[in-house]
């Protein structure tokens, strides 16, 4: 993401306690074509916002007193940089991506992942926010089609990029028994299908299905339309229904298939 000759270096502002973990961070992130100003504390940092404004905050969750949960409210509630896309960076567990854009965040990120990780992650987030969805950057393997773990994270996180990202299009998913497609109109989910069932039911079943799939096929074909608009919840709400679900390890719907 190096900048070309006479354009101006993309600002990111880094908070972070860690000053050791935040250089190198900071390192990895200039690798990949950021300026990055770091702050230890997040209420310090957000005075400089109006006169320095970066193309986004990348904030740790585990700050002593104002951290990465507490920002959306702050920065995306107020006109001038409500704009600033907010990427928490954490040591959670499975539901850390959920909680993050529970709270508001537009990302989530493991710090546990390391420096170079993190650094790639920002990159690519940046530029399907900037530019559009772009499938192939989903991927956790490269030299594939459209192929790529389809986990309880990463399929949440995929939704709500194309949410985040306000695309148009149809987000076809094929994985274990699952053959299920999603549809998009200006980042809210639209319409939905998986076998026997429409609207915000076969959301539901799609993400639940496709948890702790380690493989599958995605693939988001943009432009697509549908006539039919029968999801009326939000994504967030579904992927945490569907989530909530798997954690408290409700198979109602597999038993009574099977009594069937």
């Amino acid at each position: 993401m190096a900048a070309a000759v006479g354009t101006k270096v993309p600002r990111l502002l880094l908070i972070d306690s860690n000053v050791f973990f935040a250089k190198r961070l900071g390192d990895a992130l200039k690798g990949e074509g950021f300026e990055v100003v770091h702050n230890t504390q997040a209420a310090f940092a957000l005075t400089s916002l109006e006169w320095d404004m970066p193309v986004a905050i990348l904030c740790s969750t585990n700050m002593r007193e104002m951290g990465a949960f507490d920002l959306p409210k702050i920065i995306h509630g107020d006109a001038k940089t409500a704009s600033i896309p907010i990427i928490a960076m954490g040591e959670g567990g499975d539901q850390a991506l959920m909680e993050a854009f529970r709270a508001g965040c537009d990302d989530y990120v493991d710090r546990r992942l390391g420096p170079e990780h993190i650094a790639t992650h920002v990159r690519t987030f940046l530029k399907s926010h900037t530019e559009g969805f772009q499938p192939t950057q989903m991927l956790t393997t490269s030299e594939t089609a459209l192929s790529g773990s389809l986990s309880h994270l990463d399929l949440p996180g995929v939704v709500q990029m194309l949410c985040h990202s306000r695309n148009s299009g149809a987000l076809h998913i094929n994985a274990n028994d699952i053959d299920g497609i999603i549809f998009f109109e200006a980042g809210d989910i639209s319409h939905a299908e998986a076998g026997d069932l429409i609207g915000d039911d076969a959301v539901v079943r799609i993400v639940k299905r496709c948890n702790g799939v380690e493989t599958g096929v995605y693939k988001f074909i943009p432009g697509a339309e549908t006539t039919t608009r029968t999801v009326l919840r939000s994504a967030t709400d579904l992927m945490l229904d569907a989530l909530r679900q798997v954690d408290e390890g409700g198979h109602d719907e597999e038993m009574a298939e099977g009594g069937a």
